[in-house]
């Protein structure tokens, strides 16, 4: 398997939480870390249902990782997320020490990790890690605009 399919085969495996994300009424994000070719924890969007403003899937696989590793140090690991991470996500992936992040869709009003911002490159932090948007782009944009696309037709059928 190619790097790239690699890439590809766990950005359809982040997918796939997404949709169940999707299927709960949250925002459509799926997060799955992994370390040597296995999975090791996932996450996917909870805000609504937890009503904590910090449960994004990136967050919630980071914790179980930890967790499941015994370690908050995840330099082994590699994160694939379907929406680029926010400052949130992006300063939790720095303190996590994570090898690698890539993601789907880029964020052009929240993304950090080349939309808005570069926190994976900052000189002035200790820790850089490489981090590859674009991966099944298409795919991962379309399953957010679909949501949101749906969301609207809903909230638009509840006026009066």
């Amino acid at each position: 398997m190619t790097p790239i399919e690699r890439d590809e085969k766990w950005m359809r495996f982040a997918q796939s939480l997404a949709a169940h994300a999707g299927a709960l009424g949250e925002v459509p994000v799926g997060a799955v870390i992994v370390a040597d070719d296995r999975i090791i924890a996932t996450g996917f969007n909870l805000r609504e249902i937890t009503k904590q403003a910090t449960a994004h899937a990136e967050l919630l696989a980071i914790q179980q990782a930890s967790r499941i590793l015994d370690s908050w140090r995840l330099s082994d690991c590699e994160l694939y997320v379907t929406l680029e991470p926010c400052i949130m996500c992006a300063g939790l992936i720095h303190q996590s020490r994570l090898k690698r992040v890539v993601f789907g869709a880029y964020d052009p009003k929240g993304g950090a990790l080349g939309s808005l911002y570069q926190i994976n490159e900052d000189q002035r932090l200790n820790h850089r890690y490489p981090a590859i948007g674009g991966v099944l782009q298409p795919e991962c944009s379309a399953q957010l605009s679909a949501f949101f696309a749906a969301r609207r037709l809903q909230q638009k059928a509840q006026k009066p």
